[in-house]
């Protein structure tokens, strides 16, 4: 039986009793915007589970600048391969919309993944859809304008909002796409020109979503459908027993 009211998906599918394992644990937080998480080259000692938000993982290059690899929001996680064992983040971890998330140590969370299958799964399956990811945005921003990988950001940003009015500015669509101010703001024009943004006011972009898709490569509803299968096929898991801890009554 999965939990329900649960805002983050990984946690959500968890039976009960593992997901005991770790609610024992948490820590609830908040973030708002350009909030740093974790930095390149920190040891990756926390793990997060966003409820709301969507944290970006920025890859910081020698000449100083930085590009972002992938998004996180409610339906992943945030230094879950710690469970690998003590290491450093290769990427800085920011909040590009503010929310809230679950924390835990990573030490209690890899005490947790070696008694729960089921928590060894939604890592597994989380794994994967983040590879799936980092490899589609690889490829589109080889391969695609622009115009379409804005629109892939904007879309990716809008499925962790609630509302069409994104709270994002154009400071940070230029880290996102690793492109200048100046030309966020000529690829803004067109996207408005082309009915895909109904407003860019300071702060906020009012985004037309059926504009967007119009606009965006294959590469977000490829990645998506992908990533969706997954999981429904894989997130869901039968309930089983706990490997019990040394001492535990038998």
């Amino acid at each position: 039986m999965a939990q329900i009211g649960v805002g983050n998906r990984l946690l959500a599918a968890l039976p009960p009793a593992d997901f005991g394992l770790l609610a024992a644990h948490f820590q609830k937080i908040s973030f708002e915007p350009e909030t740093v998480l974790v930095r390149s080259n920190d040891e990756l000692d926390q793990v997060y589970f966003p409820h709301s938000g969507a944290i970006a993982f920025m890859l910081d290059m020698p000449d100083g600048q930085t590009v972002a690899t992938t998004l996180v929001g409610r339906e992943g996680a945030l230094g879950s391969l710690s469970v690998l064992g003590p290491s450093l983040s290769s990427v800085t971890a920011v909040a590009r919309v503010a929310g809230t998330a679950s924390l835990i140590s990573a030490a209690k969370f890899r005490v947790a993944y070696a008694r729960s299958a089921a928590i060894r799964n939604i890592v597994q399956v989380h794994t994967r859809s983040f590879l799936l990811q980092l490899q589609h945005v690889a490829a589109c921003n080889a391969l695609h304008t622009v115009d379409a990988r804005m629109a892939r950001w904007l879309l990716q940003l809008h499925d962790r909002v609630s509302e069409d009015l994104l709270p994002v500015t154009q400071e940070a669509l230029s880290h996102l796409l690793g492109v200048r101010r100046t030309t966020v703001t000529l690829t803004m024009s067109k996207l408005r020109a082309a009915g895909a943004i109904r407003s860019d006011r300071r702060g906020f972009i009012e985004i037309d979503r059926a504009g967007l898709e119009s606009i965006t490569c294959d590469c977000y509803t490829l990645m998506q459908r992908r990533i969706d299968r997954m999981y429904c096929q894989e997130l869901p898991t039968p309930q089983a027993a706990l490997v019990p801890l040394p001492g535990d009554a038998p």
